[in-house]
């Protein structure tokens, strides 16, 4: 969406590339060299893509943009974003398919934004393709920042969180072993068995505590499961973790329900 003819970001900027927009603290169109977080924003509506980036610009986050995907995976290539702030409504084109799209090959944060209350499916599809974060608007631009805010936090220690999974190495449990240093989980056979972002999330977190009740709001909090979306969300990943850990996930033995509590990891946890 294009308002009152104002040049889309598919055209050069300032910075002298096509496709890109950067922006200062002062709000001004800036080079490119890097000396803060990069968040890219991907949105059609142009008054609302540049309230977006001056904003970002005036609170130190170096902003650059795209209006469509066919140029996101360049900017992913050559501008390495901290960060992603994704419309699901693209004009013609659709926001879920391009987040498939990045998540096929890039794990760089994603914050979604839609544009109705009533896109909740889209947001709990959104969450579950991998999205980190989601904002309805209309949306206050303090809130955009606090929550850009939070998710590099996290991304930030996340990444001290694999830091440390590669110090501590393997573990076995049951005739399974989790390689941690390369995220690797093998069955009996040792036939490797893939696991999502948010299943290898919430196996560390039972592997961490084992024998012991875990609360819903423990799990929900170490695979940033958004409970506000979906209250049961983290139900269903402990059902697709028991279908890949279980003989018979309807009679588990591995992840056990605790009534009034959460879950309990059953098996001991051996480090190897």
């Amino acid at each position: 969406m294009n308002h009152g003819g104002v040049p889309s970001s598919g055209e050069t900027s300032g910075s002298g590339r096509s496709g890109i927009e950067v922006f200062s603290p002062s709000g001004q169109r800036v080079s490119t060299e890097r000396s803060q977080p990069t968040c890219l924003v991907v949105e059609d509506d142009h008054t609302m893509r540049h309230l977006v980036m001056n904003y970002l610009g005036e609170h130190h986050i170096r902003a650059i943009s795209a209006s469509g995907r066919d140029q996101v995976a360049g900017l992913l290539v050559r501008e390495e974003p901290n960060l992603v702030i994704l419309d699901l409504r693209l004009g013609q084109e659709d926001g879920l398919d391009l987040l498939r799209e990045i998540r096929s090959h890039s794990d760089v944060p994603v914050i979604i934004t839609t544009g109705h209350r009533r896109d909740e499916i889209d947001r709990v599809v959104g969450l579950e393709l991998g999205a980190d974060d989601y904002m309805t608007k209309p949306f206050g631009l303090r809130e955009l920042l606090a929550r850009i805010r939070a998710v590099l936090r996290r991304r930030e220690a996340g990444q001290a969180a694999v830091q440390r999974d590669q110090e501590r190495g393997r573990c076995r449990f049951g005739g399974w072993q989790l390689d941690r240093r390369i995220r690797r989980l093998t069955d009996s056979s040792g036939i490797p068995v893939a696991l999502t972002k948010g299943e290898y999330a919430l196996l560390l977190a039972f592997l961490d505590a084992p024998q012991r009740p875990l609360s819903r709001e423990h799990l929900l909090q170490a695979t940033r499961i958004h409970e506000d979306v979906f209250d049961r969300s983290i139900d269903v990943q402990v059902l697709r973790l028991r279908r890949k850990l279980e003989t018979d996930p309807n009679a588990p033995r591995v992840i056990l329900t605790e009534r009034g509590v959460g879950y309990v990891f059953a098996l001991p946890v051996e480090a190897l």
